[in-house]
């Protein structure tokens, strides 16, 4: 019995001290972000040590898209047409980001959101963790 009243009082404590995100922070999410690991709901971990693709956020007034960039020698990105539609919602405390395409719609919650870290969840509890992406050049 003990042990469930710490869990819960664990609970909520880690409840409430989580930080809102506030809608002037928000922006932050533009830009280049590079997916760094993904905890799953059974407490695994996948690590991503090289990745050949970056999210790019691009948000105005709570719209916006998400692309997948592939980062090239030179320092550019290389992009094609697809995107996904997104929006983001305030509600409760939380942030959500809806996204839409012509095949799919789908949300995740962002956790945490800071100048270079993004943590978000997804329906299937998934939770991933990104670094901003830090752009590097050969020439």
């Amino acid at each position: 019995m003990k042990k469930i009243a710490v869990v819960f009082l664990l609970g909520i404590i880690s409840l409430a001290c989580k930080k809102e995100i506030s809608e002037q922070e928000l922006s932050k999410l533009n830009g280049y972000w590079e997916i760094e690991k993904a905890e799953m709901p059974d407490g695994s971990k996948k690590e991503y040590t090289v990745n050949t693709t970056i999210d790019f956020f691009k948000v105005d007034n709570k719209k916006g898209f998400r692309k997948k960039v592939m980062p090239q020698l030179d320092g550019k990105y290389l992009m094609n047409d697809l995107a996904e539609n997104i929006q983001l919602e305030q509600k409760d405390g939380e942030v959500l980001v809806h996204y839409n395409t012509p095949y799919a719609q789908w949300k995740e919650e962002i956790l945490e959101l800071s100048d270079d870290k993004l943590v978000v969840k997804n329906e299937q509890d998934i939770t991933y963790y990104y670094k901003r992406a830090i752009q590097f050049s050969l020439k």
